[in-house]
């Protein structure tokens, strides 16, 4: 598996197609960040922005071998292994930014609640925001995985489909994703931090059992 994650690394990197998500953080960063604004509020906005990269990051990986390549690595290791080490490679790719945003953020808030007149502390802030983006990332990679190939086969119905449930999961209320958002976002109002230990547990098991699911169908279409 470890060969397959650098093989698949290295693919990524030379097709420069992990340029488009990373811009795409960066302005979503560069116009939601603002000097001054409360911490939380920050993170809220910065963690949000993690659930479209992700989804685009897992559709790059998952479509980036050409059929011939993808192939003679599905004979050698088999399919499952495969797609399983492209999304896999989306995940640990969207650390990055996760980090990022996270050290964005806590150079440019104001450590106080939304109406500045209480103190937020900025470790305990800093990890609550960093588990949220962890919540949106892997939510992202869930429907990037479900959204996609070998699922979904036409591209027609899959960049929409991805960007639809992205859309709908980060602002409905039963959302792993718009939970830790939101807990963020309210506990700026009085200066509490809402560590989204929850959110993020059900975001691993969905994005797991995303991925298994996926995998399991490339074994059947490989």
């Amino acid at each position: 598996m470890i060969a397959l994650l650098r093989y698949q690394t290295a693919l990524l990197i030379g097709s420069h197609r992990w340029l488009p998500p990373v811009i795409l953080y960066a302005a979503w960063l560069a116009i939601g960040v603002q000097s001054g604004e409360p911490i939380l509020d920050a993170f809220g906005y910065a963690a949000g922005g993690l659930l479209p990269a992700g989804v685009w990051l897992t559709r790059v990986c998952v479509t980036n071998e050409p059929p011939a390549a993808r192939n003679c690595a599905a004979a050698a290791a088999g399919p499952g292994r495969v797609h399983l080490a492209c999304v896999l490679t989306a995940a640990v790719t969207g650390l990055l930014p996760a980090l990022v945003g996270t050290a964005v953020v806590v150079l440019l808030s104001d450590p106080r609640s939304t109406d500045l007149r209480v103190a937020v502390p900025v470790p305990p802030a800093a990890f609550a925001g960093l588990l949220a983006a962890l919540v949106c990332l892997l939510m992202g990679i869930a429907i990037g995985a479900l959204s996609n190939w070998p699922v979904l086969r036409s591209t027609g119905w899959s960049i929409p489909t991805g960007l639809l449930a992205a859309l709908l999961l980060l602002v409905l209320g039963a959302s792993p994703a718009n939970a830790a958002v939101s807990g963020l976002v309210t506990g700026s109002v009085h200066g509490t931090i809402n560590t989204p230990w929850l959110p993020l547990a059900a975001t691993g098991l969905l994005a797991a059992a995303a991925t298994a699911a996926a995998c399991a169908l490339s074994s059947r279409r490989g």
